[in-house]
């Protein structure tokens, strides 16, 4: 599999072990969403990844068409940090060409890349810009190209959506998928749960620095996410036979309720239990969100 492997990585600052014993996998071509309470260690872990500090113990290796490397070339490496920071007496263009340079791309080539992302963000007419004449939205779409303009093959997005509005966000999801589909590794670290559901392939979940749980999402709203039951019915709702099946149970109004099934328990071995002759007008079906699970998992719940 190519894209990144990690593998059993540790981090002790004094006596404390802020990352521990830490294995996932990011394949090519796949969005990982990596979230956490504040504090649980994923600023680490990304530190690690890109080399900017060493872990005590355990492996990063890297795999891109077949040859494998310990750690991530830096020229691979793509890195949005959630601090944003650009000179802001440079201009756009100047700036955008001296990282690029840093990742030994020609100027021609950088010059060329460059004013195609600016036109996707609708930006061309800033290239000769200073930075300080933009808006924050607008310098963090430039902070954004520069992260890409190299073509890396490992990209890491600390917060990218913070601050933006939502016309932004969008052209930034479909530049994000769009990374990915060209063979990408995508490390995305965000808040903004709505998103990571939306964009991530896989998640990765840390909590006090040891994984809690990783895979793809689909597979841990199935696994970690109990149904969630919307059912309107002019009977009076009896339980006899299915109250071992319930987590919860509300009820909204004379007409409506809303449970919460166990964990395990499907929704039609639920709906098995009801009496035969309840008559149920409406009824939807549905998972919790990533940020219910998320929720879950950091007040303990998993």
């Amino acid at each position: 599999m190519d894209g990144l492997e990690v593998q059993g990585i540790r981090k002790v600052y004094g006596d404390a072990a802020v990352v521990d014993n830490v294995s996932f996998r990011a394949p090519q071509g796949r969005i990982l969403g990596v979230l956490g309470p504040n504090g649980a260690g994923k600023t680490t872990i990304i530190r690690m990844i890109m080399g900017i500090t060493a872990p005590d113990e355990g492996t990063i290796l890297f795999k891109d068409q077949g040859r494998q490397t310990k750690g991530i070339p830096l020229s691979s490496v793509g890195y949005l940090p959630e601090e944003r920071g650009l000179y802001k007496e440079a201009k756009v263009m100047s700036i955008l060409l001296f990282l690029a340079g840093l990742k030994n791309i020609s100027r021609d080539t950088a010059r060329r890349r460059a004013l195609e992302w600016l036109e996707k963000f609708q930006l061309q007419d800033y290239a000769y810009a200073k930075v300080e004449q933009l808006s924050k939205g607008m310098a963090q779409k430039v902070q954004f190209i520069a992260s890409v303009l190299h073509e890396p093959k490992f990209i890491v997005l600390d917060e990218p959506f913070s601050g933006l509005d939502p016309v932004s966000q969008d052209q930034f999801k479909e530049e994000i998928r769009a990374l990915a589909d060209r063979g990408a590794v995508v490390l995305l670290s965000s808040h903004q749960m709505n998103i990571v559901e939306e964009l991530a392939d896989e998640i990765f979940l840390i909590d006090k620095g040891k994984k809690v749980v990783a895979g793809e999402l689909q597979s841990i709203k199935e696994r970690y996410g109990n149904f969630r039951i919307n059912l309107l019915t002019p009977n009076s709702l009896s339980l006899e036979n299915g109250s071992s099946l319930v987590e919860s149970l509300e009820q909204i109004n004379e007409q409506r309720h809303f449970l919460i099934l166990k964990d395990g328990v499907t929704p039609k071995e639920f709906l098995d239990s009801l009496p035969q002759d309840l008559e149920i007008r409406e009824l939807s079906i549905t998972r919790p969100s990533l940020h219910d699970i998320f929720v879950k998992i950091a007040q303990g719940g998993l």
